[in-house]
């Protein structure tokens, strides 16, 4: 705070806050940490003079330059003060919250679980409910601070893992839908349908006014067709492939889909949560297979429940489903689809495609594709290094067939064994975790750039599309 003193002195009046009111925020104001019992007093006493502060200010979209200026001033205060809590005491926290690791709570727990433990520290659901309705662009990011927090629970070795483990565990609801499959053979959540098919648990993604694009309507009904298909005992190997959509330019046509529906992340209607929802649930499970309570899901010992993975894309992988083919045992597509990762347009981190792309194209290739939206032909050079078969766009069902029939001819008992064996070498789980606690972070302050606006307005014409 010291640092920042001369500065605020000027950026805060010139917003007209009470010179009192500053007085009362620079005295509450923690410099050092002790113990955490200590601290999560006096921290979150601090964090309630921030919110005081800047609940003096008018809503975001009616201030004035000043006044944003105090705004993301008092903001950036408060996270530099979560960042020094939690690199002391996250691991501390992380154990109160989950009874010295005896108990799981996923992401979307956790995090306001910390709100309620150590107010101030993230978003309490109120404090949400209070932004849900807003468009992107008249958030105040207050979400970020939760993506603070997980960095910080997924930096610290212990914690981490473990929440990686919670992850990975099927979801309250699969037990159940699990009987049902069993006894019908289908189930369709609407966004997701999962039918079984001889050998195979097919997992065919619907969202076709949105050319089957992600978002919060088809995130949970995905992970748990994800589960299920793995957890089935009754069949040997899953296949993901898009379903048929709606748009006129793809009418009756089978789409693998267009990666995140950013009608909705322009409009609001995409939390922050959903993108660690996302990787380190369903996708992550895609990779690493379905974890079991009693065992950390570690490749080297090899406790998880886990079966292989064939993609079939029709059209288009974009994005989010082309993140999705680098964790697929066998790639089939369409000799007329192709693959592109248009993080720059869309102004955020394009999940583990970081990590793991170069492992198929290079760095060269995987740099052009994240940072300069390089197109990749599926029936082309490139486009082979993740493909493993091309086939005609009329052929794709009865190809897919014999690849399911060649795949499982001889049993996928091994199949299981050698897919964890060359993962072991490839993406421990430690760096999965590393990796994603960068990402937690940095993905929090992409999703409430103004740059992801503007690119959304200027690339994707998004103010003028309707959910």
């Amino acid at each position: 705070m010291d640092t920042h003193a001369a500065a605020d002195a000027g950026c805060l009046r010139a917003a007209g806050l009470n010179q009192q009111a500053l007085t009362d925020w620079h005295g509450a104001a923690p410099r050092d940490t002790s113990d955490f019992g200590h601290d999560r007093g006096r921290y979150s006493h601090f964090w309630k003079t921030c919110d005081d502060l800047t609940g003096r200010l008018p809503p975001k979209p009616r201030r004035s330059r000043a006044e944003a200026d105090a705004a993301q001033f008092i903001l950036g205060a408060a996270r530099r003060c979560r960042e020094r809590f939690l690199a002391a005491h996250a691991l501390a926290l992380y154990d109160e919250l989950t009874c010295s690791r005896s108990r799981f709570l996923r992401v979307e727990e956790l995090v306001f679980a910390a709100a309620a433990a150590v107010p101030g520290l993230a978003p309490t659901p109120v404090q949400l409910a209070g932004e849900n309705d807003l468009p992107q662009r008249d958030k105040d990011g207050i979400e970020i601070d939760q993506g603070i927090f997980l960095a910080h629970v997924l930096a610290s070795e212990t914690a981490g893992r473990h929440l990686c483990h919670a992850m990975l565990l099927p979801r309250p609801e699969t037990a159940a839908h699990l009987q049902k499959l069993d006894v019908d053979g289908h189930i369709d959540f609407g966004t997701v349908r999962i039918e079984r098919r001889n050998k195979a648990a097919f997992v065919t993604a619907s969202n076709p006014r949105f050319l089957n694009a992600e978002d919060n309507t088809t995130l949970d009904a995905m992970e748990i067709a994800v589960d299920l298909a793995i957890l089935d005992p009754a069949s040997e190997i899953a296949v993901l492939r898009g379903g048929e959509v709606e748009h006129a330019k793809y009418a009756g046509r089978r789409l693998f889909g267009a990666g995140i529906n950013l009608t909705h992340l322009y409009r609001g209607k995409i939390p922050f949560v959903w993108f660690l929802k996302r990787d380190l649930g369903f996708v992550h499970k895609l990779f690493r297979g379905v974890a079991r309570p009693d065992a950390l899901p570690d490749d080297v010992q090899g406790a998880g429940i886990e079966k292989p993975w064939i993609a079939a894309v029709d059209g288009f992988a974009i994005g989010g489903h082309c993140q999705i083919l680098l964790t697929m045992d066998y790639v089939l597509a369409a000799s007329d689809a192709f693959m592109t990762l248009p993080a720059r347009k869309e102004g955020i981190i394009p999940g583990a495609a970081n990590l793991r792309l170069p492992r198929f194209t290079g760095d060269r290739i995987a740099r052009q594709a994240i940072q300069y939206e390089r197109k990749l032909v599926c029936d082309s050079v490139e486009g082979r290094l993740i493909c493993d078969e091309i086939a005609a766009p009329s052929d794709m069902d009865r190809t897919l067939d014999r690849v399911i029939e060649r795949l499982t001819g001889s049993g996928a008992v091994s199949f299981a064994s050698n897919r964890r064996a060359l993962r072991i070498g490839e993406e421990s789980l430690d760096t999965f975790r590393k990796y994603f606690s960068a990402y937690a972070r940095d993905q929090a302050y992409c999703h409430f750039s103004p740059a992801l606006i503007a690119n959304l307005e200027r690339e994707w014409n998004a103010h003028n599309r309707q959910i």
